[in-house]
């Protein structure tokens, strides 16, 4: 079913850099001085011979700790910014940042765990990965695998209960109605407490299309010796394009229990859903279409406080290289700045500008964002265009300056951007460049006199 993916938190549109800043440091302060305790922290299994470990995540740290926002972000509320509500599939829970939500145990794992209020409102947790870029190397392969305990709870109690394990692709962030031809791998979902496990990509259109949407390809599997609720067990994805005929495998347990080819739909549609990056995610919902179809809920019968236990993800890649191909994203297409594949100082918040979703916000002197993979063909690029918008004081200004290969490397090109009438307040701004072929890491980076934040980026993209 589908999974409509996680957005970030939205903060509030008011400038709020030296507060941010400042929460952070308090928070690492008191992180620090709780990780001096005694913990037991696991481990994720060393990599195979072969295979290279691209991101791993062991959820070793202090009892009632977040995650690490260097490697995960939150989504928050009940849908995207601008995007379908109730997450696109009728789950009815809030998603919050909370602790009470999202928190390690202090004995290597994660848990997310759903609540109900005394109004009978429920919240619950949903993460993913900062990074959007897994994907297999050309001729290679990738994993994605994780060691999960289900809610800990059946029968009536369950009913309502939705945990997944899951990814999508990257050209969903940002821009959320392109599901699902943007190609979602659910690697786990479960239903109602019931001792099945399903496993689905969706892509092509919805309804219908060559993918069966909203059903999608799927086939599913019974966890065996102890039921998915009653111990951990091991959740994969293996997708491979070492073989004549490109595939994505789904396991339990290391046992393949369902495939889904290449040669299943047509060239274009598995083009579309494949040809990118993927991001991570961990959630357990309340509600929705998926758990209709196995009796519905929740109701006045689920019991509440019963967690998704997480012990690891990881990610590994084998084969072809260690690095996910380049050339990914169109440099003269619209480029989502909120869709970075790393960056430095930054934060997003949603947009009024048109097209709504969310933009890059709170910038600053020494900030970066960092888009792997623009891809400028043959034929030279000569202007780089970005839409910001500026509520900076008077006397505050800066540049958004793109840089190739290396956020140090000499800007090719600068905008100069002063207050536009407000942070909200959009306006298109070129600049002309030298002419840029070929496929680069395109940094964009941020540079002012002043300290305070003195711009908002929505897109860019070049012209040639």
């Amino acid at each position: 079913m589908r999974r409509t993916p996680t957005p970030r938190t939205t903060p509030t549109p008011a400038r709020r850099r030296p507060l941010r800043r400042a929460l952070v440091a308090l928070v690492s302060a008191f992180g620090l001085a709780a990780t001096g305790a005694s913990v037991a922290e696991a481990s994720a299994p060393t990599p195979p011979s072969g295979w290279t470990q691209l991101f791993v995540d062991d959820f070793n740290g202090a009892a009632g700790t977040g995650v690490d926002t260097s490697k995960w972000q939150y989504a928050t509320g009940t849908g995207y910014p601008g995007g379908p509500s109730n997450w696109g599939t009728g789950e009815i829970e809030r998603m919050t940042s909370s602790t009470e939500n999202v928190a390690l145990d202090g004995s290597g794992n994660l848990r997310i765990t759903p609540r109900r209020d005394a109004a009978g409102n429920w919240t619950s947790g949903r993460i993913e990965t900062v990074r959007t870029d897994f994907q297999p190397p050309a001729g290679g392969k990738l994993r994605i695998e994780s060691r999960i305990q289900l809610p800990n709870v059946t029968g009536a109690a369950a009913r309502g209960y939705w945990p997944a394990f899951w990814a999508l692709g990257a050209p969903h962030r940002g821009n959320y109605w392109n599901w699902p031809s943007i190609g979602e791998l659910d690697i786990m979902e479960n239903a109602n407490g019931l001792n099945t496990v399903h496993a689905t990509m969706h892509c092509g259109t919805s309804p219908g299309g060559p993918c069966n949407e909203t059903s999608g390809i799927g086939g599913s599997t019974t966890c065996q010796g102890t039921t998915c609720q009653a111990g951990f067990h091991t959740y994969g994805l293996e997708w491979d394009r070492s073989t004549g005929v490109e595939e994505i495998r789904f396991y339990l347990d290391g046992r393949n229990y369902h495939t889904v080819r290449a040669d299943q739909v047509d060239a274009t549609t598995w083009r579309n859903a494949t040809d990118h990056g993927f991001f991570v995610i961990l959630n357990v919902a309340m509600g929705g279409g998926f758990v209709d179809a196995f009796g519905g809920g929740p109701d006045a019968a689920t019991v509440p406080g019963h967690p998704m236990v997480v012990d690891y993800v990881q990610v590994l890649s084998s084969g072809g290289g260690t690095t996910p191909p380049t050339g990914n994203r169109d440099a003269y297409g619209t480029i989502q700045a909120e869709s970075y594949d790393s960056q430095g100082g930054t934060m997003t918040e949603a947009t009024s500008d048109s097209g709504g979703g969310q933009n890059l916000g709170a910038l600053a002197n020494g900030d970066w964002a960092l888009y792997k993979g623009v891809n400028f063909g043959s034929s030279p690029a000569t202007q780089f265009r970005a839409r910001v918008a500026s509520g900076a004081p008077t006397g505050v200004s800066g540049l958004v300056e793109v840089r190739l290969g290396s956020r140090t490397s000499t800007p090719v090109g600068s905008i100069a951007v002063g207050n536009t009438g407000g942070w909200q307040s959009w306006r298109t701004l070129p600049t002309n460049i030298g002419g840029i072929t070929g496929t680069h890491d395109v940094y964009l980076t941020f540079t002012s006199g002043q300290p305070q934040d003195f711009v908002n980026v929505n897109w860019f993209g070049f012209t040639r």
